[in-house]
């Protein structure tokens, strides 16, 4: 090798070594599976067979509300807005505790709560809540879904940390975090992007038995939405895996996918990301879902609307993108999409659904 060349060459693996390590020390990996550790007192109460369990699944947005239109909102980008007020954000916190308040859900799955974000002023939007609901939910948990101290897309520029939580009238025997699949992406970016996972609540029955809550949010739609398959096969792989063994299961959360039939309902420019054939099939053709496809694409349609998107070109909800799922262990009782006070909230609605557990 020529001389001159030889300090060139170590200059660049020296930086290359630096950018590695700067990477590695901002971002964050996950394992597969990691248990969590949970807030639950001895003395909250534990689940008896045979009684009604009532669930919603509410994806909140980070607190950020109605008034924006983000940089991500549209398909190139170019939304305008980088990140909520605090005094939006207040606005959000009071309107989420005061529905949770009038639910009084006994489990409240919630995806987008933020943690340590510059994008909601690095608020820690799970403690901000506890205080106002802190008498209804002794137990909570929580797993983080994207976590890094620097992101370096100029619409960011700083730390991020979203993340699902549950909230938990009765006892929490323990949680577990699994991860889902991840986009593809090249080695860089790969460290940067969301990690979308599961999070896994195991709720004792005081028989002996137990039944286990999911909370998720997968992949946000996009051109390339090949991972939202893979993302649905590998929580379908869990659900099998739980009902093979008789364990009544329930799984909520923000699914991104679209009921049969709503594809052909939305105007063309606003598909983009979405299946005429939605991967969502792989659970509903085994597995009862709130809420079902002849509710989301019936007479009444409008009301099981999940999702006002915070686009100029969407005046009212105009999607279902959350569900419930399941199993058939369960009954159900009632369920409903809140729709009526929630819609400066969030972009997403809460889901209700009402289920009688099981007796052996």
């Amino acid at each position: 090798m020529p001389r001159l060349l030889r300090p060139t060459l170590l200059g660049l693996l020296l930086v290359a070594a630096v950018l590695a390590s700067l990477i590695y020390s901002v971002t964050w990996r996950p394992d597969a599976k990691e248990v969590l550790a949970l807030s639950c007192p001895a003395t909250a109460p534990v689940l008896v067979p045979g009684q009604a369990l009532k669930v919603m699944t509410w994806n909140v947005q980070y607190l950020a509300g109605k008034r924006y239109v983000f940089w991500y909102n549209l398909v190139d980008g170019s939304g305008p807005d980088l990140r909520p007020t605090r005094e939006d954000m207040a606005f959000s916190l009071d309107e989420v505790s005061r529905v949770i308040r009038d639910e009084q859900p006994d489990l409240v799955l919630l995806q987008e709560l933020d943690e340590n974000a510059k994008a909601s002023d690095y608020q820690d939007q799970l403690a901000l809540l506890q205080e106002r609901l802190v008498d209804l939910y002794p137990c909570s948990i929580q797993a983080f879904t994207w976590k890094a101290d620097l992101v370096p897309d100029w619409h960011i520029l700083g730390s991020v940390g979203r993340k699902l939580v549950t909230l938990s009238r009765y006892q929490i025997e323990h949680a577990e975090r699994l991860q889902l699949p991840v986009a593809e992406a090249n080695i860089i970016s790969r460290q940067f992007q969301p990690k979308p996972a599961l999070l896994v609540n195991y709720l004792p029955l005081n028989d002996g038995g137990q039944i286990i809550a999911i909370n998720t949010q997968f992949d946000a739609p996009s051109l390339d939405n090949s991972n939202l398959l893979h993302q649905m096969q590998a929580t379908g792989v869990l659900l099998d895996k739980f009902e093979s063994q008789g364990t009544p299961w329930l799984i909520g959360g923000d699914f991104n996918l679209l009921p049969i039939g709503q594809f052909l309902r939305l105007p063309a420019e606003l598909r983009a990301g979405y299946s005429p054939d939605s991967e969502l099939h792989l659970l509903w053709e085994k597995y009862p879902m709130v809420p079902s496809n002849p509710e989301a694409t019936g007479i009444d349609r409008e009301l099981w609307l999940t999702h006002f998107p915070n686009d100029p070109r969407v005046q009212a909800p105009d999607r279902t993108l959350d569900y419930l799922f399941y199993s058939p262990k369960l009954q159900r009782i009632e369920a409903y999409v809140r729709q009526e006070d929630t819609l400066s909230i969030s972009d997403h609605l809460p889901v209700m659904g009402r289920f009688l557990l099981p007796i052996d």
